[in-house]
């Protein structure tokens, strides 16, 4: 993990950037990170972030914002002595490194190392420290680090100018001085710079023009290290310049070129000519597949060393959507010709000058492949002789002046026979000479469709050529019709496109609109409203033309290119509402497939879950064979999946998009905690549904993005999301929506520690769902009663609402849901101290968990249990488990778990007399809770960690975290506020002092 500060704050993990929220968690992450591996304390950090705000006004802000980055950093963020630790290395933190670095190059020895320290440290900059952070600190640190950044330039140049390197360091030097006219160490370093660069009068003249200005606007005289650059002017005391680097980037040749001899010929001759007063341009020019940039890279090679100062290369992508844009293109040359990244300027034209003054006096040749047009090109020409440019383009740039142009045309007969025979190879094509003629014409003798059919031939080496002669005769019936301007939309694919039969080209044309990145043969069938047979005869068509590729695990791929070329066909020959339909067919088949898939693996009930499709154009027998893996399959469905849902937002396709949103959520995402791509979904189907208006749509939604934040415990935002969709369900009128929302708010606020509103909710749901014909509903809003009661301390009535919601559950054959039912009854059970029916309960519920493969509930379940165990004295026996669980929850992102299973092997510990490791397992749990914003559960663990205190005969401790405790009950009317304070006997096992309600996962 590296956390980058000087530049845009950012977190970079795993080759991934991290998200870091708005510039509050950011400014806590570099508050941390510039004092890495040091507690910062909790009113530095308010002083940090806040101008002029008291810390007890923003305390939970802070701890809000901890649990932010916790969720995206780990345990490197730890809560220690009064505030907080980023538990990092030096080296992972780009602004201590850049401390350690000049240091390390101001101590050294000899400049050589001086200097490479140095620029070492300067190259960690990436433009300004600190952007995206706000408040004074921030900007006092900016302040601070743009000197350093200055000091620490100045140290570098002057152990390269030791080194004698004044020759290469002029022009940054002069950039230098102009924008920081004050700094006098870079005037003398000027000075240096151009007395080592033989311009010795150039450097006398600018320390007078310095020394006038000094006397004339400050009234002082040149320093030091002015006057002493002056005196060795004088003495024209100037040492060795260092050779430029040599740059080479072009791209290997290609082993088999063949043909284009007149066009090798012709652009070899101009390229080695003897330099002339302007700089030889070769623009070589032609459709796509003409196999321009193969010609270029082989005639670059040809002539390379004619150019002994090197060669730069540069894909300038201009038949992509977003083409490359010169000023980035000139630094990237500028690095390679050796100026330091710090000397490259900002903007175009200067940029420009630049690299034509890097040029100057060298030999390189430029290699620009892929240029959209004129414009782009115009400002990577070198301006003196010497150097030369090939560029090659599917348009001619004709306004390029004194440009040599070549257009590349179809090969010749005999070209492309040759090129035939060389990707085919073994001498096939000279025993059926005449069907490789036929396949080169068939081919429109475009290099790239000639390349393909040899490709498709050494693939089937059983194959006579005749046989694919006779394939593609048969499916280019116009081919002879086709001209210049069709080659040109995507030259050899248009080719083969125009040779298909419609519905092959529907398919196509389908495909890349849907843009998904692989696929499955049934797609074909909602896709083209056809059978499956149909659909499959279909795609091997397409596979035959190479078209479509086949993929790993039976799947199919389209090439970017050939996805990007079907999506513009699409646009361009279809009717939108042709289109609209069949993505809706697809989503409506997706929906199928995926809520038949979540009901055989486990997954969590979500909130305003999607109706059933009954729609499908999927044959029964079919489903039951794609689904025989039904994770296998989401796995590798689920960018599809994705993809389909961002289209059907798109599209205002609102209903389509909403339901199969909240069918993945409700299985996959829910399961593997996919949170990026369950916001992601949900939050394209939300501005679809708002778009147009549609209510229900946007209820559905809305409880989705609530259930995710409950995930992701941020509930103060999931109680907002449930609230928001209660309007639109009531907007919608749809009231079996709006109690299931009720029940998931009371879910939230019974987290929060909000019981008497979680109860008042329910108690209003309930009885309207027992007049409704909701069955699972009613199941689940009696479960959500049973722990309600629970935490309340009403046990009885918690027994009872769990025994209604297991007959709902068991009447609905969900197994899913009852072991959920049996873990709380377990819960019941063991706060009312009936131990052996509390194992048994919980017992079988993991049993059911782990048949049915779910990791999360199974951690859940396996933490319940190990409870009893410790009040059984049976705690050792445990304690892997509970180690198996927590890393579980680790591995799953769940934050309520983690603390949780601390908690208990708290407990464990002080049961085995360690109360020393229960201390430190319970005050972890405790930095959780607080990160969490979980008072009550707090509550419960400082109840713990009083009986670890006074085992540990720490009274006075044990007296305030039992009274932190105590007050936290009472304020939330929980079952502990009624009872005794917890202190252990000596007749009796520490653990049977504790005591806790469950835990929030008891809800399916």
């Amino acid at each position: 993990m590296r956390v980058l500060l000087l530049g845009t704050v950012q977190v970079e993990s795993g080759g991934r950037q991290l998200s870091l929220g708005g510039p509050k968690p950011r400014g806590l992450l570099a508050v941390l990170a510039a004092n890495a591996g040091q507690v910062v304390s909790l009113d530095q950090l308010v002083d940090a972030l806040w101008d002029d705000v008291a810390a007890v006004d923003i305390r939970g802000a802070v701890y809000t914002y901890v649990s932010t980055l916790r969720r995206e950093l780990g345990d490197v963020l730890v809560r220690s002595a009064g505030g907080y630790v980023l538990d990092l290395p030096p080296e992972d933190v780009d602004v201590l490194l850049f401390d350690r670095h000049l240091t390390e190059g101001r101590r050294a020895g000899d400049p050589a190392t001086a200097a490479e320290r140095l620029r070492a440290g300067l190259e960690l900059w990436r433009g300004t420290p600190l952007t995206g952070v706000q408040g004074r600190w921030a900007e006092g640190e900016r302040a601070r680090l743009g000197e350093q950044r200055l000091a620490a330039l100045e140290d570098r140049l002057a152990a390269e100018l030791a080194l004698g390197w004044g020759n290469r360091l002029v022009g940054e030097i002069t950039a230098l001085t102009a924008e920081h006219p004050l700094r006098e160490r870079l005037h003398a370093h000027r000075v240096t710079a151009l007395t080592q660069a033989g311009r010795r009068a150039e450097a006398l003249a600018h320390f007078r023009a310095v020394r006038r200005e000094l006397a004339d606007e400050l009234g002082v005289d040149p320093g030091p290290e002015l006057t002493a650059a002056h005196e060795r002017a004088l003495r024209a005391d100037a040492g060795p310049g260092e050779p430029a680097p040599v740059p080479a980037q072009l791209p290997t040749d290609v082993a088999d070129f063949t043909g284009r001899a007149e066009d090798v010929r012709v652009l070899t001759a101009v390229l080695t000519a003897r330099p002339g007063a302007a700089v030889p341009v070769c623009a070589v020019s032609g459709q796509p597949g003409a196999g321009k940039s193969t010609l270029a890279r082989h005639v670059a090679h040809l002539v390379r060393d004619g150019y002994p100062d090197g060669q730069l290369y540069a894909a300038l992508s201009g038949t992509r959507p977003v083409v490359a844009e010169p000023a980035e293109v000139l630094g990237g040359f500028l690095r390679a010709l050796g100026v330091p990244e710090t000397s490259i300027p900002p903007g175009l034209d200067d940029r420009v000058t630049r690299f034509r003054s890097e040029l100057a006096g060298r030999r390189v040749l430029l290699v620009l492949d892929d240029a959209a047009d004129e414009r782009q090109v115009r400002p990577l020409l070198p301006g003196a002789p010497g150097c030369a440019v090939l560029v090659t383009s599917r348009n001619r740039l004709s306004a390029l002046e004194g440009a040599h142009q070549r257009d590349l045309r179809v090969l010749p007969d005999a070209e492309a026979l040759q090129l035939l025979d060389v990707v085919v190879g073994d001498r096939r094509v000279a025993r059926e000479p005449a069907a490789a003629a036929e396949i080169t014409r068939l081919c429109g003798r475009l290099p790239l469709a000639v390349r393909i059919a040899g490709a498709r031939l050494a693939a089937r080496p059983h194959w006579p050529l005749a046989k694919l002669a006779n394939r593609l005769r048969a499916e280019r019936s116009v081919l002879a019709e086709l001209s210049i301007g069709d080659l040109e939309v995507r030259g050899s694919l248009a080719l083969s496109y125009h040779s298909l039969a419609e519905r092959e080209r529907t398919a196509l044309r389908r495909l890349g609109f849907l843009e998904v990145p692989s696929f499955a043969p049934w797609l074909l069938v909602p896709l083209l409203d056809c059978p499956a047979d149909v659909a499959e005869e279909v795609l091997e068509r397409l596979v035959d033309c190479r078209l479509v590729d086949v993929g790993a695990g039976e799947r199919y791929v389209l090439h970017d290119l050939t996805r990007a070329f079907g999506r513009e066909r699409a646009v361009a020959d279809e009717p939108v509402e042709d289109l609209k339909e069949a993505v809706a067919r697809v989503a409506e088949d997706y929906l199928t497939l995926v809520q038949r898939a979540s009901t055989l693996i486990p997954s969590t009930v979500g909130p305003a879950a999607a109706p059933v499709s009954r729609t499908s154009r999927l044959d029964e027998a079919l489903v039951d064979e794609l689904l025989g893996e039904p994770g296998l399959w989401f796995d590798r469905e689920q960018s599809g999946l994705v993809a389909v849902v961002e289209l059907t937002s798109e599209l205002d396709l609102s209903g389509h998009a909403a339901r199969l949103a909240a069918a993945l959520s409700s299985s996959t995402f829910a399961l593997t905690n996919q949170f990026s791509l369950w916001w992601r979904t949900h939050q394209a189907a939300l501005a679809s549904a708002q778009r147009t208006g549609d209510r229900g749509a946007e209820g559905r939604l809305l409880c989705g993005l609530g259930w995710l934040r409950y995930e992701q415990d941020r509930l103060d935002e999931a109680a907002d999301y449930y609230r928001r969709a209660l309007d639109a369900w009531t907007t919608a009128g749809d009231l079996p929506s709006q109690i299931g929302t009720r029940l998931e708010l009371g879910r939230v606020y019974r987290e929060q520690g909000d019981l008497r509103a979680a109860a008042a909710l329910l108690a209003e749901a309930i009885p309207v769902l027992e007049l409704m014909d909701e069955p699972g509903t009613l199941a689940r809003a009696y479960h959500a009663a049973a722990l309600t009661h629970t935490e309340l301390g009403e046990l009885e009535a918690a027994l009872d609402a769990c025994g209604k919601a297991m007959d709902g559950y068991t009447g609905a054959a969900d197994e899913h849901g009852v072991a959920h039912v049996l873990r709380s009854i377990g819960l019941v059970h063991r706060a009312a101290g009936r131990l052996d029916e509390a194992a048994a309960n919980c017992d079988r519920a993991l049993q059911i968990f782990r048949s049915v493969g779910d990791r999360l509930m199974s951690a859940y379940a396996t933490q319940s249990l190990a409870k009893i165990r410790l009040r059984q004295g049976l705690g050792a026996a445990v304690r892997r488990e509970l180690a198996e669980s927590l890393e579980t929850c680790n591995d799953m992102q769940d934050s309520f778990g983690q603390a949780l299973i601390l908690r208990t092997l708290g407990e464990l510990e002080l049961s085995e007399g360690d109360p020393g490791a229960a201390k430190q397992l319970l005050n972890r749990a405790l930095a959780w809770w607080e990160a969490l914003n979980l008072p009550l559960w707090r509550g419960r663990t400082l109840r713990d960690l009083s009986v670890v205190l006074a085992a540990e005969g720490d009274g006075a401790g044990a007296d305030r975290a039992w009274a932190e405790a105590r007050e936290l009950f009472e304020r939330h009317g929980s079952r502990e506020a009624g009872e005794a304070r917890p202190v252990p006997r000596p007749s009796q096992k520490p653990s049977e002092g504790f005591s806790d309600i469950g835990s929030r996962r008891s809800f399916p």
